[in-house]
């Protein structure tokens, strides 16, 4: 049958229309989605998928590469350590298990104190013997009982291994002007003292079987208001300490590899310091990167900080080493209270009249997710959080400086409770692993915050978090495939998108 010449055309563009649509039909995306929320999931794995003809859209832009991250995890304590001793063996290994095994949290990136912090039992140093300039009296014997066993007992665990990044929290106190371990500065006969106490500290760890990765030269340069533990430098003096003085003897005497990690306080004061540590070939030499803590606001995280110190020295760690739920008793058991707003922090009570609006009341868990999404989309690449374990009292601290970990322990009935700030940590560590890249999102809801990364092993983590009251649904789309999700209220969701094989 022969067709018309308008039969002809209509053909045609039927013909091309079909034949567009198949070019545009659009795949699903295989995902796998974890979710965390007030209701009471906890890294549950969600298999039910959105139904809403929803016009949120989350696109991955896996070309748009950022920073290389480094890891996530917790800190070695002489007060974790302390209370795993008392625990029985089985909840011991269970906690353990839970932060470095391959089916836990796969800690990557953790911190420990060099000699005695707030979270000790009591004030120590390494070298007791005043004036001993060569170091004759230097001892980890203070570490043998508690601190050294748990970070071995990691080692034990993890399959991929760590990093470890060590921090004093003061000098020996004869080094001091005020000769004590709280307050005071570095006397500048003892420079040279002080960088041999750290390679001393490498050097004692390493027989240990324990490498350090990072160090910071000091705990919050700034001090703490004279409460524990402390020590005072200004960016230029621990610039001089880095370059004159650490960062030559550590080269001088094979720990070269070891990154030196300057500042190690809050985000407000990122500028002065990044200016002093890169201020010239030789110091940048030796400053491998910034190390940060949260402390200055419990919702702000500081972006342009952050970009300036990126934009300073492209090339160097941007890492946070420290943040936790301060000035808080745990609440035991107590899941609910972790996603609301009750908690309070140091600067509730403390913080000046112009700082105070950066101190509401605030839920932990929102503080965590808001705060580590913010450093990733930031080029932050490591966060670590503080005590890995503390007890209901929120210690054991000398000070009686009381905070809350992710895992809390009562160590006379000997139970443990995973708060949900363990699970949130674990959204992290466990699917973005060391060597992933951040890469590019765009995100049509400014109620949902999100963060992407794309594996060494081709899989990409996407982790969002809803503070809101409702649920929300979205398309997260990947170059032609899209899956449809939902993410509960107040929750915060891993989506992994596995390696594709081809």
């Amino acid at each position: 049958m022969k067709l018309s010449r308008y039969s002809t055309i209509v053909f045609l563009i039927l013909t091309v229309i079909s034949c567009t649509s198949e070019k545009k039909e659009i795949k699903s995306l295989d995902v796998e989605v974890y979710e965390t929320s007030e209701r009471g999931h906890k890294l549950t794995k969600i298999t039910e998928r959105s139904t809403a003809d929803t016009l949120t859209v989350i696109k991955l832009l896996p070309e748009q590469q950022f920073q290389t991250i480094t890891g996530f995890g917790g800190s070695f304590t002489e007060s974790s350590a302390y209370l795993l001793n008392k625990l029985s063996k089985k909840n011991r290994d269970t906690i353990l298990q839970a932060y470095f095994a391959e089916d836990g949290a796969r800690y990557s990136l953790t911190r420990t104190h060099i000699a005695s912090c707030d979270f000790s039992l009591n004030n120590y140093t390494y070298a007791p013997k005043v004036d001993d300039k060569e170091m004759e009296s230097f001892s980890i014997d203070e570490d043998r009982d508690d601190l050294i066993p748990m970070i071995k007992e990691a080692q034990a665990i993890s399959q991929d291994g760590f990093k470890i990044i060590s921090s004093p929290w003061t000098s020996p106190p004869w080094m001091k002007d005020n000769k004590a371990y709280v307050g005071g500065k570095l006397l500048p006969e003892y420079y040279d003292a002080f960088a041999l106490y750290f390679s001393k500290y490498l050097d004692a760890y390493k027989a240990e079987g324990i490498n350090i990765w990072g160090l910071t030269p000091i705990n919050e340069p700034h001090g703490n208001g004279h409460n524990w533990e402390s020590m005072h430098f200004s960016p230029e003096e621990e610039a001089d300490f880095v370059k004159n003085h650490l960062g030559p003897k550590l080269e001088d005497d094979g720990f070269g590899d070891v990154n030196i990690l300057g500042y190690d306080q809050n985000r407000k004061g990122i500028k002065e310091w990044v200016d002093a540590m890169y201020k010239d070939e030789l110091s940048s030499k030796y400053f491998d990167g910034l190390a940060i803590h949260w402390y200055e606001s419990t919702f702000d995280y500081f972006p342009e900080e952050l970009q300036y110190a990126h934009h300073k020295a492209p090339n160097k760690y941007l890492i946070e080493t420290e943040g936790c739920v301060d000035s808080e008793i745990p609440k035991w058991q107590d899941d609910a209270w972790y996603w609301k707003k009750e908690a309070t922090d140091w600067g509730w009570d403390w913080a000046s009249a112009e700082d105070k609006h950066l101190h509401p009341k605030y839920a932990p868990v929102n503080r965590y997710a808001r705060d580590i999404i913010g450093c990733l989309n930031n080029w932050v690449d490591g966060w670590v959080d503080w005590n890995m374990v503390l007890d209901k009292q929120g210690g054991p601290n000398w000070f009686k400086n009381w905070c809350v970990a992710p895992v809390i322990v009562d160590t006379d009935s000997d139970e443990v409770y995973f708060t949900p700030l363990y699970y949130t940590m674990a959204h992290f560590s466990k699917y973005i692993r060391p060597n992933a890249k951040v890469i590019g999102v765009e995100n049509t809801n400014i109620d949902l915050m999100v963060t992407a990364a794309k594996n060494p092993d081709g899989s990409i983590a996407v982790v969002l978090f809803n503070e809101g009251k409702t649920s929300k649904d979205f398309t997260l789309t990947l170059e032609e495939e899209t899956a449809k999700v939902k993410i509960n209220p107040q929750a915060i969701q891993t989506i992994i998108i596995p390696t594709k094989t081809n």
